[in-house]
């Protein structure tokens, strides 16, 4: 015997399956679906914000390897190494699909990477570095 019909045994009639359930069963509310609409406007906002924030974490990332690799290549230039082994090291240490510019200006090596983050639209963007060395033949020749 199911309660609604135990509820009613008495009287003889049957009362229907939410009777005694509550309140909010037998009336019907003017905020009902509200915490649904809310949900369906929140979630694609912190999905929004989520994506954002890898995206920035990815392009802080290789700014710093664009800075790792600009110090490295540099150094290895200050070092009298072959441009092509300087190439190397700053492209090993670079993101991937980094450009790398090895440039002699008077006593200083200078190297530059550039580097594109991915992104939509205006979120692309083209990171840079660029660090200078004092190249190792001109230390003491003055003396």
């Amino acid at each position: 015997m199911r309660s609604s019909e135990s509820a009613g045994r008495g009287t003889g009639r049957r009362l229907a399956p939410w009777v005694g359930v509550g309140s909010r069963a037998r009336s019907r509310s003017p905020d009902r679906g509200a915490v649904t609409a809310e949900a369906a406007m929140a979630v694609p906002v912190l999905v929004a914000f989520v994506l954002a924030l890898v995206w920035a974490l990815v392009a802080a990332s290789d700014q710093i390897r664009c800075v790792d690799a600009a110090r490295v290549g540099a150094r290895a230039a200050a070092r009298s190494e072959s441009e092509a082994d300087v190439l190397s090291a700053a492209r090993e240490a670079a993101p991937h699909g980094a450009r790398v510019q090895v440039e002699r200006s008077g006593e200083l090596w200078r190297v530059r990477v550039e580097s594109p983050a991915p992104g939509p639209g205006a979120l692309a963007l083209t990171l840079s570095a660029e660090a200078a060395a004092l190249a190792e033949d001109t230390i003491g020749a003055d003396a």
